[in-house]
């Protein structure tokens, strides 16, 4: 059974105008894709390498960035 999505719970468009999956939407569906999604909440668990490297990174700057403000 697919459940609706609804938008600023499970998605919300970027400045592009892309939908993008929240923590949330990923947390209901319980596991990591492995495409390297914007919020995922297991670590790209399932990203192969370097891809996985390089999100994490990325995501630790963007968080420390997000302090700092």
């Amino acid at each position: 059974m697919k459940k609706n999505l609804t938008e600023g719970v499970d998605f919300y468009y970027n400045a592009q105008g892309y939908m993008v999956l929240t923590a949330q939407y990923h947390l209901e569906r319980g596991y990591c894709c492995g495409n390297g999604c914007r919020h995922c909440p297991f670590e790209y668990i399932n990203v192969p390498e370097p891809r996985k490297s390089q999100l994490l990174n990325q995501h630790t700057q963007d968080g420390n960035t997000q302090k700092k403000q």
